[in-house]
């Protein structure tokens, strides 16, 4: 697998792959792209606007943008290195080839503070991956469990 760089992402963003919706060429970096929080749940509290984050709490944060790949690109998802310094974890996964949706992402406060998180906060960077060949059968051929997903989808 080859990682992505900023000038093939813009590519291929402005071909209408890799990120859809709320998309902003200011959030490429050198080789991914910061992903944005859209809504947030705490417990069983969404808020769209922001939320504050006790200390030692699990929350839920869906993305502003919306990733589309194509069947020969996968992603990995990396907590930006500002919330990690702050106690924040996050629990991610490979986005499969031939996904499609906004991302719910995992995190959770072991700090021993208090945690404001706005909406449009960046909160994890995205880094595409370009694999030797398209999957035979994509993401949507296979589970697709979260195909199409918008907000906060817990299974």
């Amino acid at each position: 697998m080859t990682v992505l760089n900023d000038r093939e992402i813009e590519d291929r963003i402005g071909k209408g792959l890799l990120i859809t919706g709320e998309y902003d060429i200011k959030l490429v970096t050198p080789n991914g792209y910061d992903v944005r929080a859209d809504i947030i749940r705490v417990s069983d509290k969404e808020m769209k606007e922001g939320a504050e984050i006790p200390s030692k709490s699990h929350f839920f944060i869906s993305t502003m943008e919306t990733i589309s790949l194509p069947a020969d690109i996968t992603a990995q998802i990396w907590i930006r290195s500002s919330y990690a310094r702050k106690g924040i974890l996050g629990s991610f996964g490979f986005i499969d080839a031939g996904f499609r949706g906004q991302l719910t992402l995992s995190f959770y406060n072991s700090s021993e503070e208090g945690l404001h998180i706005s909406r449009g906060e960046r909160v994890a960077q995205v880094v595409f991956l370009a694999m030797s060949s398209p999957a035979e059968r994509d993401y949507s051929s296979r589970s697709g469990n979260y195909q199409n997903s918008s907000g906060i989808k817990l299974s």
